[in-house]
């Protein structure tokens, strides 16, 4: 955007506050956009937690976060006891935390920056975008007199089921009579009247109903997060029109949402907007460090022939669950690249059959941590084993690569419904993992003749992403969008 010379230069800047929920998959999406905006001539301060802030430091090394001079990084407590340092936090008590400790904190920051030092060349704050589940930044917004948009980083169809919780809880579907309600027929229990979805049932929802105490942390989490969205100039999410359609169709007509801006898949809007040469592009968010070698290893395997794991960043399972995955992956004989966390099994080290090792070590590659995009758009890989987070669900539509699906909570469980039945890409595995259904469901993905239309129908996904994050595609006119409105908030508000 035109500016004036000299050092008024700095005042006429927009300067986007950016702050994401405190977790791996909050955290990417959100620098890919703080990475947009910028290259769209933002200032960007973006707000990590000082937990993050060291686990940063930590996997990426001490200079990564120094950023440039018109994208800063800022620190805020998360209210939690420090942890073991290379795990996720737990997601009830992060929560708990976020909602009811940071707001001070963050006041204080937005503050700071709207009173800069004059040499500072920090323009002061335009807008707010905070994650969907960060609705604590709203009342500081609202105090200070900041626009503020909201990143939700689920799907559209997740978002559509928190939006409807409290009319579950009103009729009475949830929280659940009892326990054995999960595994009674119970969650089979369909719900027609959700706007935009259909053939929903129970257990298609996003997983925090699946509790008896109506008092649970993340029921209530999701309630009150919901319950604020009205107070946002804009949604935005991480999701193409083509994909969604039906559903933002019906959200554009709500009364409680506001305009809601669909500008994914990110992974692609990043690569086309922003030079892959730029010391913008070279800034990355893995909390773990990645294996370099993951790449290396995959150069010169069969095209379509290995299959890549991967349960995300907080899936965490058992050990026999564990030992089920590997055996599955075993005797299902193909190649396989398997990324296992330090703190992926519960409560304890993730130690594999020393027989499963030996007998898988000429077509294995076991790391734990890699780059996912450009894992899933290497041409050796076939297949996805994932737990249906949505970053890896756009990341895996990107590189064209169909999936199994093992959610594990929160509204994976509904992109699992949508992989499986309504997109034509996945299939899904039974949560009581056993060995030899992972074996079917590896076999046919790669050899066999529904894995030949999942893939299939991937690519044309892929397609449709590509179309509509080019030059006059609709994420890339709603990204546009975007920045008009945030450019378009009054001025005198600071």
């Amino acid at each position: 955007m035109g500016s004036i010379a000299g050092q008024d230069e700095h005042e006429k800047k927009p300067h986007a506050v950016c702050i994401p929920y405190p977790a791996q998959g909050h955290i990417t999406p959100m620098l890919k956009l703080a990475k947009l905006l910028h290259s769209n001539g933002f200032h960007i301060t973006f707000i990590n937690s000082e937990y993050n802030h060291k686990r940063l430091l930590n996997s990426r090394g001490p200079s990564s976060l120094d950023g440039l001079h018109d994208f800063q990084y800022k620190t805020i407590p998360d209210g939690l006891p420090p942890s073991h340092f290379e795990a996720t936090q737990d997601i009830p008590s992060l929560c708990h935390s976020t909602m009811t400790t940071c707001l001070p904190f963050f006041r204080q920051l937005l503050i700071d920056l709207m009173h800069p030092r004059t040499d500072s060349g920090v323009p002061p704050v335009t807008c707010i975008i905070a994650d969907g589940v960060m609705s604590f930044t709203l009342d500081a917004a609202v105090e200070l007199g900041i626009p503020e948009f909201l990143f939700w980083t689920t799907s559209a169809c997740g978002f559509m089921c928190y939006l409807h919780y409290h009319l579950l809880i009103a009729k009475s579907l949830a929280p659940l009579k009892s326990m054995e309600d999960i595994s009674n027929g119970y969650l089979e229990t369909p719900v027609e009247w959700i706007p935009g979805m259909k053939n929903m049932r129970l257990r298609d929802f996003p997983s925090f109903i699946r509790t008896t105490n109506r008092e649970d942390i993340m029921i209530n989490f999701a309630l009150h997060e919901t319950s604020r969205v009205c107070m946002a100039k804009g949604i935005i999410l991480n999701t193409f029109s083509d994909l969604e359609h039906e559903v933002l169709d019906a959200m554009s007509s709500m009364a409680n949402v506001p305009p809601v801006y669909t500008i994914g898949p990110l992974c692609l809007m990043s690569k086309l907007l922003i030079p892959q040469d730029s010391p913008l592009a070279a800034m990355d968010s893995n909390l773990w460090v990645e294996e370099k070698k993951c790449l290396e290893w995959l150069e010169g395997k069969e095209k379509g022939s290995v299959v890549y794991v991967n349960f995300g960043s907080i899936t965490v399972m058992t050990s026999q669950q564990l030992v089920e995955f590997a055996w599955g992956l075993c005797n299902s004989n193909k190649e396989f690249l398997w990324i296992i966390r330090p703190d992926l099994v519960r409560g304890d080290n993730a130690v594999l059959p020393e027989e499963f090792l030996m007998k898988t070590k000429e077509r294995s590659m076991l790391a734990s941590w890699c780059s996912q995009e450009d894992v899933l758009k290497h041409p050796s890989v076939g297949g996805f084993l994932t737990h249906c987070g949505w970053n890896s669900t756009m990341e895996t539509m990107c590189g064209g690569v169909p999936v199994i699906c093992w959610p594990f909570f929160a509204e994976q469980q509904t992109n699992c419904k949508y992989l499986c039945g309504e997109w034509g890409i996945g299939t899904e595995i039974d949560n009581n993992v056993k060995r030899d259904e992972v074996e079917l469901l590896i076999r046919e993905l790669v050899d066999g003749e529904k894995g030949k239309e999942m893939k299939t129908k991937v690519l044309e996904w892929k397609t449709l992403a590509e179309k509509a994050t080019c030059h006059g595609g609709s994420s890339f006119i709603n990204f546009q969008r975007l920045v008009k409105q945030m450019l378009a908030s009054p001025e005198g508000n600071h």
